[in-house]
């Protein structure tokens, strides 16, 4: 699903008061961790489908040659099933950052901290205000 002129909040049971780094010792990092490579280096530069795409040829190790020979084809493949949104990210969930998808649908990142975080959801920014999915069940019960 992709957002427009919409900020996903940090999530209600996320454990960390500022944005924190994701980092990993598996040899090939975690979704989340390229996820926060790409949006914190590259923001506003990628949609979420375009996103996607780059996350999982990077986990795949797909070689470069074959992400420019086959892209239409791994696209195709790829797209054939449906994804999560980044409300379900790890990055909103547990490592305290934001998400604002700006009028294009493009991607940027700010940690719990920043003062643009405190923009988007005080109002001070004219976008849709979604939380993220929390990591746990509530344990209300109705």
């Amino acid at each position: 699903m992709s957002y427009t002129d919409t900020f996903i909040r940090v999530a209600e049971d996320c454990p960390v008061e500022t944005g924190i780094p994701p980092v990993s010792s598996h040899p090939l990092p975690p979704a989340h961790v390229i996820q926060y490579g790409l949006l914190s280096s590259e923001p506003y530069t990628y949609t979420h489908e375009e996103l996607l795409y780059e996350v999982h040829v990077r986990h795949k190790q797909v070689p470069l040659e074959d992400r420019t020979d086959r892209r239409e084809e791994i696209w195709k493949e790829l797209f054939s099933k449906k994804h999560p949104c980044l409300r379900a990210s790890m990055l909103p969930k547990k490592y305290g950052w934001g998400v604002h998808f700006n009028s294009a649908g493009k991607i940027a990142i700010y940690g719990k901290e920043s003062p643009e975080y405190d923009d988007f959801i005080s109002g001070g920014q004219d976008v849709k205000l979604l939380l993220a999915m929390r990591s746990k069940r509530s344990s209300v019960r109705t």
